[in-house]
């Protein structure tokens, strides 16, 4: 039996392995492939990192777990129990789509979650590009240019006063979110903030040249625009939890595992890191998830094993 598994081999679930294998763990993480942010050229705000391509982030991250004998196998992790195929048997047992089974004593689900974005012709062509979702991974880059923002709920009021940190030149569209919609606090930090409020349904993008020069609404008017700023869904990928009976809660940004500070959800044995945890999870806090629940498994199996010991 494996020590602990890792479902997602993206930054959280690599940091976990990284800690496990220094510590001696015999340690496996199946990566189905799908990192959340693929569609962007670059990630920023990792101290060291800045600016690395995701894919070579990763690679890099896949090169140091194997120093340290971890297992990395291509793989998508359908189902999970809690135990063996008898009775008592303690740990997990994770089925794979290639039809591989194994167990497992611990089990970190590293999952993340997938962006559903708006269907606005366009949109999904340029995320990561010139359609962007957060200001913090890519403002800088688009510094100083004409920014939209597309409205999907009300909420998107507070990503258009945010994104005036970079640029002063901000249109909110309201998209389909109605004229009334916005609080007068709303309309009144809007208007200090010099962003323009412009109603109407987005109908599409105006693409030149592979560049973003303008949001076009669906009454034919146009408006110049460099960057688009959108607000994705977040969907949660929670289906192990839910199989293995993990307490959720709910939140505007999807229902994810009630954890302690460590990661350890509800279930004793299952912890939950990086987007998996939670929807405000960047790379660098991902990676920080994956360490401190790595860290806190080593432990936990420590003194597991020293306790059965001592009853012998």
């Amino acid at each position: 039996m494996t020590d602990t598994y890792e479902v997602g081999g993206g930054a959280a679930g690599l940091s976990a392995a990284l800690v496990l294998g220094r510590a001696r763990r015999r340690t496996l993480v199946v990566d189905a492939g799908e990192p959340r942010n693929a569609p962007s050229a670059h990630m920023q705000g990792f101290l060291s990192r800045d600016g690395m391509a995701p894919a070579e982030f990763l690679a890099v991250g896949r090169e140091e777990i194997a120093r340290y004998g971890v297992e990395l196998v291509r793989d998508r992790a359908v189902a999970a129990t809690k135990g063996g195929a008898r009775e008592g048997d303690g740990g997990f047992t994770v089925s794979l789509a290639g039809g591989r089974t194994v167990r497992a004593r611990q089990l970190v689900v590293a999952t993340g979650l997938r962006d559903e974005l708006p269907p606005v012709p366009g949109v999904a062509e340029r995320f990561g590009r010139d359609v962007l979702h957060c200001p913090y991974c890519h403002g800088w880059e688009v510094r100083d240019q004409a920014f939209g923002v597309l409205a999907t709920t009300v909420l998107s009021v507070h990503q258009a006063l945010m994104v005036t940190q970079w640029s002063k030149d901000v249109t909110l569209f309201l998209h389909q979110v109605e004229e009334t919609a916005p609080t007068g606090d709303d309309l009144r930090r809007l208007a200090v903030a010099g962003v323009r409020v412009v109603p109407g349904e987005v109908a599409g993008l105006r693409i030149e040249d592979d560049r973003l020069t303008g949001v076009r609404l669906a009454d034919g008017s146009v408006h110049a625009r460099e960057a688009l700023f959108v607000a994705p869904r977040p969907v949660p990928r929670n289906e192990l939890f839910v199989g293995l009976g993990a307490e959720l809660t709910q939140t505007p940004f999807g229902a994810y595992p009630v954890t302690d500070e460590r990661g350890l959800t509800t279930v004793p044995g299952l912890w939950a890191a990086g987007n998996a945890s939670g929807f405000a999870e960047q790379v660098v806090n991902a990676a920080s998830r994956g360490y401190r629940a790595g860290a806190a498994i080593n432990g936990e199996l420590l003194f597991a094993d020293l306790d059965a010991a001592v009853r012998v």
